[in-house]
C-alpha cells in the first residue's frame, strides 16, 4: 500500500514536471512566432504606402498635372522611398 502511494506521488510529480516543460516550450515557441509576426507587420506597414503611390501613378488617367511636370518622376520616386523609410524608422525607435 505504501509503495503504491509512493509510486502514485512520483507519477504525479513527473506528470507535473512534464506539464511545466510543455508549457515552457510552448511559451518559447509563442515568443518566436510573435517576433516573426512583428517583422511581417513592419514589412507590410513599410511597403503599403509606396504600393499605394505606385498604384495611383499606374492608372491611365489623361489629366494628371504632375505627369507633365519636369520633376514629377523624381518627386514620385522620392515620395515612395520616403513613405517606405518613415515607418521603418518609426518602428526602429
Amino acid at each position: 500500500s505504501r509503495d503504491i502511494v509512493s509510486i502514485t506521488e512520483h507519477a504525479n510529480f513527473i506528470a507535473n514536471k512534464v506539464t511545466f516543460l510543455l508549457d515552457a516550450t510552448l511559451g518559447m515557441i509563442s515568443l518566436e512566432q510573435n517576433n516573426i509576426i512583428k517583422i511581417f507587420s513592419v514589412a507590410a506597414a513599410a511597403f503599403l504606402p509606396p504600393t499605394l503611390i505606385a498604384s495611383i501613378y499606374g492608372m491611365n488617367f489623361e489629366v494628371m498635372p504632375e505627369l507633365d511636370w519636369q520633376f514629377g518622376y523624381p518627386v514620385a520616386i522620392g515620395l515612395m522611398v520616403l513613405s517606405a523609410v518613415l515607418p521603418l524608422w518609426y518602428f526602429k525607435r
